[in-house]
């Protein structure tokens, strides 16, 4: 149970976090976004690294699902591709990539038209 409660806490904080920065970035370019997936990026790889350095396994659910997951997936996306192109499986991470992005935008849009329809 303490682990599904660091979970919920820093999802909940990773959230808000994010709303803020999407608020205080917003334009005609999604900034906010960007920000937010490239700040999670680095900061999966650092929780990450140190996690594997240190042995501090408290650190997986409450920053690297908890909070990183309420602030950007986009960062776990990031950390899985980065490990398979580490181990060498490069095209099961190419393959990963473009299925994510392809199927993800096209499921987006898919979905805005049901919704719309």
């Amino acid at each position: 149970m303490n682990s599904l409660l660091a979970v919920a806490l820093g999802g909940a904080a990773g959230s808000v976090l994010r709303h803020l920065t999407q608020s205080a970035l917003r334009g005609a370019f999604p900034w906010g976004t960007l920000a937010v997936n490239l700040a999670g990026s680095l900061l999966i790889g650092l929780c990450a690294g140190w996690s594997e350095r240190t042995g501090a396994s408290w650190i997986r659910p409450w920053l690297m699902t908890g909070f990183l997951g309420g602030f950007t997936t986009f960062s776990a996306f990031s950390l899985e591709n980065g490990l398979l192109f580490r181990e060498g499986r490069a095209l099961t991470a190419v393959l990963y990539i473009l299925i994510s992005v392809g199927a993800g935008l096209g499921l987006a849009l898919l979905g805005h038209a049901l919704a719309r329809a």
